[in-house]
Order: C-alpha cells, then structure tokens, then sequence
C-alpha cells in the first residue's frame, strides 16, 4: 500500500504527532503519562534525540523532536512499540494502541518563527482543546506538558532542550528569561480566550496539521531535493503517496521544463506567445511525461496548452516521430534529470 516518503538526515527537526487506534485513549491515567515520558526517555537516550516541546493529551501526543542521527523511523519504531507493550501490559489488553502511522512534519529549525510556531503550538494544545479553564487557572498548571519546565530547571529532565526555543525569542536561560517566556505565552492564552474559534486562532496552525512541511520557500527546496533520493523522478514513486510526492513530481517536472527549454533556447516568458500545439510544445509534453508522473493538467497549466482536449493525440503525434518534430524529439531525448 503507497504510504508517505520519511525524509531522515541528521540534524532534522520534525513535529510528531500520533494518535490512539479508532480514536481511544491512549492514556488511561497519570501512571501512563509517566510511563510514556519514561519510555521517550529510553527513546532518546537510545537514539540522540532532544525534544524541545512536547504534550501528552488523552488520545494522542505531540512533540518537537530534533534527531542528530537520520534515525527517526527507527526510533519511533521503537518508542510506539515499546510504549503500545508497555500499556497493553499494564491494563491487560492486547492489539494496537496508535492508529495508523505517526505524522511527521519537517519543522525549519533554521528559522526561528516556524520552530517558535510549532512549540506554541504543542504548548498551548490544552489551552486550546478546554483542558484548563482559561479563566482561572495558568497554561502552567497542565502537568502533562514541557511548558511547566521551561520554567523550571530543577524539574527539567536531561533529554528536554529549552535553549533553542528561548533563544530564538531573544531569551536566556534564567529567572529573567523565564518570565519574559511566561509573559509570553500568557498573552497567547489572553488571545486564544478572547478568539471566537481557539482551534483556529493561528491560520499557521492549519498549516501546522495539515502539511508535510513547515519553514521558508529555500527549506522547501532543500527537502524536495532530499526527496529525490528517496522517490527518484520514476524509480519507486508508485510506492508513496501524499502531498509531498505531489510537491516532488512538480519539483522535477520544473527541472526538467526548464532543462527542456534552454535544449531548445526557449525563454519561459516565450511559452504564452507560441501556438497551444505547436512541434515545441508537444515536444516539451513529451518530455515531461516521460520521465515524470506529474498530472496532464499540470504540463498542460505550465505550456499553456490551454484545455488541450485532444492532449492525448498532441503526445502521441511525439511519440509516432512525426517528420514536423522529429529533431525536437532528438534533441530533447538527452535531457535527463538524475535520481
């Protein structure tokens, strides 16, 4: 069955999120809470994880997670296994405790607003879902959150990382940064109370649990390329599935238009100007079909093919070496974007 491509590298930074089976509790009391932290504690120790952010909820977990090894998959294999034995042990059940596959969104670590994003995120969760009343009670008050320990050194444990996050916003770690840090983030509790939809009070946020990937367009393009060698333009595309495969098709679709394009010294703002059906065109489409799994509608948008309802013939016109475009065909048969 396709499945989502895990793009692993040391260094990378991913905001995981993992749900209970059918929608169940994951945690039936605090014992399990302190059991998952102990488990995730293994987990880091084992792999060279650091977290900076995390929230246990009841059906599902959040955390910021920084890997200094390519070894997400294999660590999360281990922790979901580990932690799903553990519980089923504990309350005597057997059978899957996560649904499905964990979500792992590539978080810009290089950019302090989208991994400042991100923390908030996790941090004000309960806030956001009702699980403290925002109208007398403080975001600190949810124990089952890093949140609380920013604050506090002497609770903190050695796997949790506070640095990055307080050093983003210009804070230090001491009793002056914590409260700058506090003051913070009680503003966007004020905020959220105030908001008519606290779910949606960031339009990030969408952003955040929807999308694959969460940074600047230069990051965009550095995990797209990264994807290359996992995917490949062809090679074991059919295996994956997701927005970022479709993201990964049209980044090498673009390649290989624009390789496509200086082999026959087209310029791109030429493209409007030239017939829907020209020797060209057909060419490109040609190209750009063979060598990627981008949709016809996509080549068409990008050639200005307008509706091309007879697309299919325009393609097959290349294929048949039609005498009109047979040494387009020849030039552009070199073009070659590598895996």
């Amino acid at each position: 069955m396709p499945r989502k491509p895990r793009i692993e590298y040391e260094g990378a930074i991913y905001h995981v999120m993992s749900r209970g089976n059918r929608g169940d509790a994951i945690f039936d009391d605090d014992k399990d809470r302190e059991i998952f932290l102990d488990t995730l504690e293994e987990a880091c120790g084992r792999c060279g994880w650091r977290v900076h952010a995390f929230v246990l909820m009841g059906n599902h977990y959040h955390l910021l997670l920084e890997t200094p090894e390519p070894n997400l998959v294999a660590g999360m294999k281990w922790l979901q296994g580990t932690y799903t034995q553990r519980f089923n042990s504990r309350h005597k059940q057997w059978g899957h405790l996560l649904q499905g596959r964990y979500k792992a969104l590539l978080v810009d670590g290089a950019a302090g607003e989208y991994f400042q994003t991100v923390a908030s995120y996790i941090h004000l969760n309960p806030a956001r879902a009702g699980l403290i009343d925002l109208t007398s009670e403080r975001l600190s008050d949810y124990a089952w959150s890093s949140y609380p320990l920013y604050t506090r050194p002497t609770k903190r444990p050695a796997w949790l990382g506070v640095e990055r996050l307080l050093g983003s916003m210009g804070l230090e770690d001491n009793r002056s940064g914590h409260a700058a840090f506090r003051a913070i983030m009680q503003k966007r509790v004020l905020e959220i109370t105030a908001s008519r939809s606290p779910m949606d009070f960031d339009d990030a946020w969408k952003e955040i649990r929807r999308g694959w990937i969460f940074g600047s367009s230069s990051f965009r393009e550095d995990m797209l390329d990264k994807l290359d060698g996992i995917i490949g333009v062809r090679g074991r595309r059919d295996s994956f599935n997701g927005e970022e495969v479709k993201m990964h098709d049209e980044h090498a679709a673009a390649r290989i238009l624009a390789a496509g394009l200086e082999c026959l010294g087209i310029g791109p703002d030429d493209l409007a100007e030239m017939k829907k059906g020209c020797p060209e065109k057909c060419g490109l489409a040609w190209l750009i079909r063979k060598q990627t799994c981008v949709t016809n509608e996509w080549i068409k948008q990008q050639l200005y093919m307008g509706k091309a309802t007879n697309f299919s013939a325009l393609i097959k016109r290349v294929e048949d070496e039609h005498p009109s475009i047979k040494s387009i065909m020849n030039k552009l048969e070199s073009i070659k974007i590598s895996d």
